[in-house]
């Protein structure tokens, strides 16, 4: 909670215990300590009010007036007194000096009013911080209670807190996974809509990654665990949203500096307010309106407004497949006009393959597959994969580096030779071919050796089925869409036509890419989306950073603002619609607290209203605050996917391309 509320709660994120997380009931009302003593509280006010006016035992009820003091002022006064032991003031201490303030005038049921329903807006802050982050932590409850391993030749059930990396778990059809893991045997198919949002199950075989909470499918596995339950998926995305909530967002940091200054002010206003009046007319009057304005002008509703929409907000992203690294960078989501997207493994599938290769006068297809070949061996890059599949043998490579956005150089067979890029590598008279790959969308790869052109390679990656269909959206919605590539311009046009993207950024390097995202930044806010590893640069130069695909990699959490679990692309446009729903919620919260301020200042000042009606009024305010924040996390658009027959049929029709 924002320091300008001065309420008596703890804004520290707790130590993840999994183990506690899963075993923890669903939060009740009765649960919250606040709320209980604000209970009795109220309890002792009826009593005391029934002794005054009915029993008519003036004695007997100003007891339980104290009582019911007492007890409500327990809920904010001790945290209170810390905070200005530590020089910092809040609302609490507003209330504070207002109940007190009261009880010197002899207004000791004001006081414990006061008290009675402060101490209810307290808990019902308490239960709403809880009950999301208890929502965030229920995606702990999606990982099983009980896992199988193979234990000396037998399957043995075990408490997923007992497994180790390098354990074997036994999965049986239907089965959840208990934690993070690698096939070891065994063919299935895999549910990880629970990470990734998307309803369309995977396929898994020996040597694909598992995750916790996915379910298996028709086939039993046997898993190697690589991840703790501690360390696994879940809890990775339970551990970083929470650390990350206390990143605000600029309407958050907005409402704590207004909350901050104003707490200060109000105390000056109000004893200027005494001093004067009691100058100018009746001392008790202009004191105890003096005390109103301190309650009035309570800026605890503005400070709580943000928090707890960003809290459900974001433990709601987090079961729809969309990891959101706090308030600021939900905030920033849903304020961007400009979509920007890489080209390789976002826009695409990232499973380029060779379409074609042409060899000079004097060389063959195998000499030009085998140096390229020879050289990619040694690189990480996308395209290697590819070309290396087309290969049943490899030769020798020795020296070979890579230039950055260029390609490749080393020695083959004892002689110089190069790979990369047309312009760095001159075509030649491949040119018109190198042309002609480039406009059916393919990169041409130029190979050389001994400082002859021996040919050119053209790869392709496939566009996503659904790329296309997210560009309409996209566009539909008013979004400006962008793509950056490092591939020529041809290429790159080629592709984005297909997608239907016209703002193409070809041939960028790593660097460059981050300018290009600079300069989209200035059209009203941009989003990168990308891998989250090359596209480092580029992502941290964005509002916001969206890496795609980020289950299980680490360096992609760590890169982006925004980590979408899975895969399909369809399920950014409902982010930001999620976003966008989300702010105008947070707006809508800091103009209700700031209305409701400079309504009762006025009528504070006038006396038109008494210190128990500006409270009641200030705390039925809260209550929708709260209210309306907790509907941000009930506010993830309907899924617009196409069925999960549409979309097999289109991946088994680019598979067969």
């Amino acid at each position: 909670m924002a320091d300008g509320c001065g309420c008596d709660h703890d804004d520290d994120v707790e130590p993840l215990e999994v183990a506690d997380a899963q075993q923890q009931p669903q939060v009740r009302l009765r649960d919250i300590s606040e709320l209980r003593r604000a209970a009795v509280a109220g309890v002792l006010l009826i009593i005391a009010f029934a002794l005054e006016g009915l029993a008519h035992l003036p004695i007997a009820a100003l007891i339980a007036f104290w009582a019911a003091l007492v007890v409500g002022a327990s809920t904010f006064v001790p945290g209170t007194l810390r905070r200005l032991a530590n020089r910092k003031i809040g609302v609490g201490t507003l209330m504070t000096i207002a109940a007190v303030g009261a009880v010197l005038l002899g207004a000791v049921e004001e006081a414990a009013m006061l008290a009675f329903l402060y101490s209810v807006s307290e808990g019902l802050e308490e239960y709403a911080l809880t009950r999301t982050r208890r929502g965030l932590r229920a995606l702990l409850d999606l990982a099983p209670k009980q896992a199988t391993v193979l234990r000396d030749g037998a399957q043995v059930g075990v408490d997923p807190g007992e497994l180790r990396p390098g354990d074997i778990l036994v999965v049986r059809p239907g089965e959840k996974i208990a934690t993070d893991g690698l096939i070891r045997a065994g063919i299935s198919t895999l549910d990880n809509s629970v990470l990734t949002g998307e309803s369309l199950p995977v396929e898994a075989a020996p040597g694909h990654d598992v995750f916790a909470g996915a379910i298996n499918g028709n086939g039993p596995l046997e898993v190697e665990v690589t991840r703790t339950v501690e360390d696994n998926s879940l809890a990775r995305i339970v551990r970083i949203v929470e650390a990350e909530q206390s990143r605000k967002g600029s309407h958050q940091r907005l409402a704590d500096r207004i909350a901050g200054r104003l707490v200060p002010a109000i105390l000056v206003v109000a004893a200027l307010i005494a001093i004067v009046g009691s100058l100018l007319g009746e001392p008790l009057v202009w004191i105890e309106r003096a005390l109103v304005v301190l309650v009035a002008a309570s800026p605890c509703a503005l400070a709580i407004s943000i928090p707890v929409t960003v809290i459900a907000a974001i433990g709601s992203a987090s079961k729809h497949g969309l990891l959101v690294k706090g308030g600021a960078a939900l905030e920033s989501l849903g304020a961007v006009k400009t979509v920007a997207f890489d080209k390789t493994g976002t826009l695409t599938r990232n499973q380029p393959r060779v379409v074609g290769v042409v060899s000079v006068s004097g060389a063959t297809r195998e000499q030009v597959l085998d140096v390229a070949g020879a050289l990619e061996a040694r690189s990480e890059h996308p395209l290697a994969a590819a070309i290396l599949a087309e290969l049943q043998a490899l030769s020798d490579a020795a020296n070979v580096q890579a230039v950055t956005g260029n390609g490749l150089i080393g020695e083959v067979d004892g002689r110089p030779a190069r790979l990369g890029r047309p312009g760095w590598i001159e075509p030649g008279e491949l040119a018109g071919a190198v042309e002609a790959a480039q406009a059916d969308g393919a990169t041409a790869v130029l190979v050389e050796s001994d400082g002859q052109l021996l040919g050119m390679i053209a790869v392709r990656d496939e566009l996503r089925p659904e790329a296309a269909e997210v560009v309409r959206e996209l566009i539909r919605r008013g979004y400006r869409v962008a793509m950056l590539t490092g591939d020529a311009e041809a290429t790159g046009r080629a592709l984005a036509g297909r997608a239907g993207i016209t703002d193409v950024h070809a041939g960028l390097r790593p660097e460059d890419k981050s300018r290009i995202v600079q300069e989209l930044r200035s059209h009203g806010g941009a989003v990168m989306v990308g891998d989250g590893v090359n596209d480092a640069p580029a992502l941290a130069a964005a509002d916001v950073g969206i890496a795609m695909g980020a289950v299980g990699t680490d360096v992609a959490i760590e890169a982006s603002d925004v980590a979408m679990m899975g895969n399909d692309l369809r399920h950014l446009p409902q982010a930001l619609d999620f976003a966008r729903r989300t702010r105008a919620i947070m707006l809508q919260n800091v103009g209700l607290s700031l209305a409701i301020i400079a309504v009762l200042i006025p009528l504070a000042v006038l006396g038109v209203l008494g210190l128990a009606a500006v409270v009641l009024v200030h705390e039925v305010a809260e209550v929708v605050i709260i209210l309306n924040g907790v509907r941000a996390g009930r506010q993830w658009p309907a899924d617009r996917q196409s069925s999960g027959a549409q979309q097999a049929s289109a991946d088994r029709q680019l598979a067969h391309q």
